[in-house]
Parts: C-alpha cells; sequence; structure tokens
C-alpha cells in the first residue's frame, strides 16, 4: 500500500521569507535576473507582500545551483530542466558527464594553444615565419582545425556595435 503525504508549509507564518531585496543582497543576484529567472520558471515567488516579491529560503539553494550551472557552461534551459516546480533538483548525469567531457576537450585545446603561444614568444628563429611550429600553428588556425575543436562549446554571438 503506497501513501502519499502532501505537505503545505506556510513560509509567510513562521517568518521565514525573504523579501526580492534580501534574496538578492544574500546572494548576489540582483534583483532584475531574480525577475527574470521567475518569468522564466528557474524560481518562484511564493506571493507578493505589498509590493515586493516573497521568497522561501529554499530559493537560495536555486540560485546556487542555477549559478554553479552556468560556471559549467550549461545554459539556463539546461538547468532549468533540472529543477522541478517544487524547489526540488533532478540532476541529470548523462548531460553534466557531457558537459565534463566539453570542458576537458576545451583544456586540451587551451592548453595546445598556450603551449603554441609561449613557443612562438621564446622561438630562437630569427623570425616567426622561419619556425616550423609556428607555422603548423597557423596551418592549424587556417584550416579551422581550431574551429573545429570548439565543436560543443556555446559561444554567445558577438553584438553590432553601434
Amino acid at each position: 500500500m503506497k501513501v502519499t503525504i502532501e505537505v503545505e508549509v506556510n513560509f509567510k507564518s513562521r517568518g521565514l521569507v525573504m523579501d526580492i531585496a534580501e534574496v538578492a543582497k544574500r546572494s548576489g543576484v540582483p534583483a532584475s535576473t531574480l525577475r527574470y529567472y521567475e518569468k522564466v520558471g528557474l524560481i518562484a515567488s511564493i506571493g507578493p507582500q505589498g509590493v515586493r516579491r516573497q521568497f522561501a529560503p529554499a530559493v537560495l539553494d536555486q540560485l546556487a545551483l542555477i549559478a554553479l550551472g552556468q560556471a559549467a557552461g550549461l545554459s539556463l534551459d539546461e538547468v532549468h530542466t533540472m529543477l522541478s516546480p517544487g524547489g526540488g533538483v533532478n540532476i541529470d548525469r548523462q548531460l553534466l558527464v557531457a558537459k565534463a567531457d566539453d570542458i576537458d576537450a576545451t583544456i586540451r585545446q587551451l592548453k595546445a594553444v598556450s603551449r603554441g603561444l609561449r613557443h612562438a614568444a621564446a622561438c630562437p628563429a630569427p623570425s616567426h615565419a622561419a619556425c616550423p611550429t609556428f607555422q603548423r600553428l597557423l596551418k592549424s588556425a587556417a584550416s579551422g582545425a581550431l574551429d573545429r575543436q570548439r565543436v560543443g562549446r556555446k559561444v554567445a554571438p558577438k553584438r553590432a556595435r553601434p
């Protein structure tokens, strides 16, 4: 026999609510971003009290998860799939492994570029045109090999300047 119990906690009556300014202060996330996160369903307020949105303390954990996901290169949509409507967390382990693999590939690429730059800076050849290592790096860049190594990385498009 399976029994389901639903519990509704009234945070307001227990004095466990924070207004949007308090959440912004404690989390370091601007109020405008909190409103955006609420609009797209990443977090939920427990209702306005007067003019200010009110949040349960669990919102701080949700914001920490959002920040961690963004630091790992996850999109807000990917983070959203890991947050359940009630504020719980449902981690997609396969997504995390794939993201870790992408990060490892990026690290390898950046290390190779770093080695190439250090070599170019310290190269004893009379000119960079005479350095075989530098020439290989140029050919690799010209062939698009460096760009192909970035596949899987989400890079925001550059904005046109006015």
